[in-house]
């Protein structure tokens, strides 16, 4: 591995003493916790802005001069990048060559290298590192065709089940969604959408929507609250009543809606169920569909049907939506 501290010093050890203040500042090249603005450093040197850029620029140009000696270390970036499908996200670059320590000085040999270039960030796409320009208009229509699949499948997915739309490898796909600030990669290595719970679940809310989708059946929110770290019974409940993506099916008993279950009383159950087969139905059909929609005792479901204020029973035994 190389010595890229080392190889910054040599860079910078001949110039004046300002034109290296400046640069090391600009770079966090001598242990500052982050790169700074010109304005930033020209307040502090009692100096205008453009006159740090001059400094900055005049710095460069001589150490642009000394440059061939770091052709090994640009060979091994290049390298670095080719592999990941010529394009890749700057954070994860400077991490991968710098480790912990040296990634401040390895975006410097970056920028000295001519043949790398630096996208910045946008609202769609994270700051990336190229060798190749064109290789971004690719990873933008590999992005655009996952995000449209994405929407159409409408869940996370692992990325064998979306359609490359190019005959690109793993490596250089996965490097190409790393880019997008859209389409990220939740914890259990499923694609999809950043707003999506499941990718990004935030508060209560989507935490327990995330635990009825692993489980896959009505949970009571006492056994919601212990999936979830850090929540109190009586919030998860609070919160679970207000989402209309949760429906109450039993005493403290949730499902989700997606699942097919529908929001209301047992009365309004048997409401339904009733007005849906459009003809008096028997006792054990109505308990065999309530059932389906709730999980209540059987006696619960009778003390509703008996609400004379709503249902009666025809002379065969069947029961109907009372009319008014």
């Amino acid at each position: 591995m190389f010595n890229y501290q080392k190889t910054c010093q040599n860079l910078l050890k001949d110039l004046p003493e300002r034109q290296k203040i400046v640069i090391s500042r600009r770079f966090a090249l001598s242990g500052e916790s982050k790169r700074e603005t010109l304005e930033s450093i020209g307040t502090d040197l009692g100096i205008t802005r453009e006159r740090v850029r001059q400094i900055e620029k005049d710095g460069f140009s001589k150490i642009k001069q000394k440059i061939a000696s770091c052709k090994p270390i640009f060979l091994s970036f290049k390298k670095r990048i080719h592999n990941s499908g010529d394009l890749r996200k700057e954070s994860l670059l400077l991490k991968e060559l710098g480790g912990e320590k040296q990634q401040p000085q390895v975006y410097f040999l970056l920028t000295l290298a001519q043949n790398f270039e630096r996208f910045q960030g946008s609202k769609d796409f994270y700051c990336f590192w190229t060798v190749k320009q064109k290789t971004f208009n690719l990873a933008e229509k590999v992005i655009g065709t996952f995000c449209s699949q994405l929407k159409k499948i409408n869940k996370p997915v692992p990325l064998k089940e979306l359609k490359k739309p190019f005959s690109l490898n793993q490596t250089a796909l996965v490097s190409y969604l790393e880019i997008s600030k859209n389409i990220q990669q939740n914890s259990e290595g499923l694609f999809g959408l950043k707003n999506w719970p499941e990718i990004n679940p935030r508060g209560v809310k989507d935490n327990a929507y995330l635990v009825l989708t692993k489980t896959k059946k009505p949970l009571h929110f006492i056994q919601i609250t212990k999936l979830i770290d850090k929540a109190l019974p009586q919030t998860v409940h609070n919160e679970l009543i207000k989402d209309p993506r949760f429906v109450l099916v039993g005493r403290g008993i949730y499902g989700l809606r997606a699942w097919g279950y529908e929001p209301g009383l047992v009365k309004d159950v048997i409401f339904k169920v009733l007005k849906t087969s459009k003809k008096p139905l028997a006792k054990q059909e109505i308990l065999s569909q309530v059932f389906k929609q709730r999980l209540v005792k059987e006696n619960t479901i009778l003390l509703n049907l008996s609400n004379r204020k709503y249902f009666s029973k025809n002379t065969q035994g069947k029961y109907q939506i009372r009319e008014t």
